[in-house]
């Protein structure tokens, strides 16, 4: 992977030397961060607020594969993981600390390829990085990353407020970050047969950018903010869609029907669905790592967002004993079951 590039032996550096070389450019920008890199332990001023904190490890070989993810793709990535958690509990994100388990094929260069992601996610998002740890690793590359934000209390959304008649909304499309990684490993096995063989992943950007460079959606949280939507429950969809409605059904103590005529796909993610011989409804309810917010509101709402492009109204909150249903386009009914990311599946 470094090969033919120049490597700097991290070793060089030391611990200190290599933290304060990768977290020069970062400056402190909230004004809940007091203290940042440099001390013991970061100091935060929550100003009166609610605390939220979420923590994501990606493992090589598990959660990413360098053979065609870049560095810092990887790196923008997993601070976008964290920050959906935050975004779903309708909350502002500021800080998150990085901690990197390096083996000893990475040289510097390679983690400043990692670092120059963080940054950019950090910059896009107004986030301190405050924190962290380095260390060697005898298991591939490792990163954790925990996030930190804030919210009113009153302003605070679990997954355990969906009503009965509540109306279940998803902000933009899904599917595309799943057929995304489908294309990709394609191209990886038709590059170990034959390395001669450029990958063709032409009229696939935005479903490869889906899964590379995801966003998470802080801009639906201000969204529904400035509307005065207080959803009543809501996650963020990086399981599947099916996952995550029975996570809110059982956490709310509902049932949920959707209808599949409902669930937004992009244009892409059908017609490469179709060509891979997938059905694109599937890698909806199952494919994961969208990292689009499902929500539940008040009917007395729908008014409010009826015209917003972005968020979709795909089905309601019934009662606990209708347990969780899909509706086809077919009028047929079927029983919603999860078969997204399991973490543990080897």
């Amino acid at each position: 992977m470094f090969e033919n590039k120049e490597r700097t032996d991290i070793n060089e550096l030391g611990e200190f030397g290599l933290i304060k070389h990768l977290t020069t450019n970062f400056k402190i920008k909230n004004d809940y961060s007091v203290k940042g890199v440099g001390d013991d332990a970061a100091v935060l001023d929550a100003r009166g607020k609610q605390t939220l904190i979420s923590t994501d490890l990606l493992l090589e070989g598990i959660h990413f594969d360098l053979a065609y993810v870049p560095l810092m793709h990887l790196g923008y990535k997993a601070v976008q993981v964290n920050l959906s958690d935050i975004y779903a509990m309708n909350g502002k994100a500021s800080q998150i600390t990085v901690s990197l388990g390096l083996s000893s094929k990475f040289p510097l260069e390679a983690v400043e390829e990692i670092y120059k992601g963080i940054e950019l996610a950090c910059n896009k998002y107004n986030i301190d990085l405050i924190g962290g740890d380095t260390s060697s690793s005898k298991q591939g590359l490792v990163i954790s990353i925990t996030s930190i934000g804030y919210a009113d209390a009153d302003k605070v959304v679990y997954r355990n407020g969906a009503q009965e008649h509540d109306l279940l909304c998803v902000s933009g499309d899904l599917g595309g970050a799943y057929l995304g990684l489908q294309i990709l490993e394609r191209e990886k096995l038709i590059y170990l047969e034959n390395p001669q063989i450029q990958p063709d992943l032409e009229g696939k950007d935005y479903i490869i950018e889906r899964q590379l460079k995801p966003e998470a959606r802080m801009d639906i949280v201000a969204l529904l903010d400035e509307m005065n939507i207080k959803p009543t429950a809501m996650i963020d969809v990086s399981d599947g869609l099916a996952s995550e409605i029975l996570h809110l059904a059982e956490q709310s103590d509902k049932g949920m029907t959707i209808y599949e005529e409902k669930i937004p796909l992009d244009p892409m993610t059908y017609e490469t669905a179709r060509e891979l011989g997938i059905d694109p409804t599937v890698c909806a309810l199952s494919g994961g790592e969208d990292y689009e917010l499902l929500f539940t509101i008040s009917q007395d709402d729908y008014k409010k967002l009826k015209h917003d492009v972005d968020i979709t109204v795909i089905g309601h909150v019934t009662d606990k004993n209708s347990g969780c249903k899909m509706v086809s386009k077919s009028n047929n009914v079927h029983e919603l079951k999860a078969q997204g990311w399991n973490a543990f599946k080897k």
